[in-house]
């Protein structure tokens, strides 16, 4: 089942060897936030046919990651060259099913010189279905 994406959402241009299954996945970008979206499909759903947990946990730290990234670049302490995954902790709320449209959005960042902290709320059917924090060492041309 194809779903058109919001209005906003583009086809997301940063591809990686472990999201390629699951695509098409859409951004929406703005100066403070990258929202990450898809339908969920067969692809994404564990052995009950929901949405599986690694997913949402998985983009939910893509979308904090470049939400922090879009931060830095836009008016944080420096822009980074990089970042890195220090801690992630997820909380489950509810669950979502092939065709629902879910949404990664980053509600909160705070970045520092070496260190960028988000927290996001992910979504399916408008409805939260996650929460998650994470925590990101920063990477500047400079650092080691």
């Amino acid at each position: 089942m194809t779903q058109h994406p919001p209005t906003g959402f583009e086809p997301h241009l940063r591809k990686s060897p472990l999201t390629e299954p699951w695509e098409p996945i859409y951004a929406r970008k703005s100066e403070d936030r990258v929202v990450l979206g898809l339908t969920v499909a067969a692809p994404h759903t564990n052995s009950r046919g929901m949405l599986h947990g690694g997913l949402i946990a998985a983009l939910a730290d893509a979308a904090m990651g470049l939400s922090c990234s879009a931060v830095l670049a836009n008016g944080g302490p420096q822009p980074a060259s990089g970042l890195v995954t220090v801690s992630l902790a997820v909380d489950y709320l509810g669950k979502a099913e092939i065709g629902d449209w879910l949404e990664f959005d980053t509600d909160f960042v705070r970045a520092g010189r070496t260190l960028c902290f988000a927290g996001a709320v992910v979504t399916a059917q408008g409805q939260p279905i996650a929460r998650a924090h994470s925590t990101f060492r920063v990477h500047t041309s400079s650092s080691s």
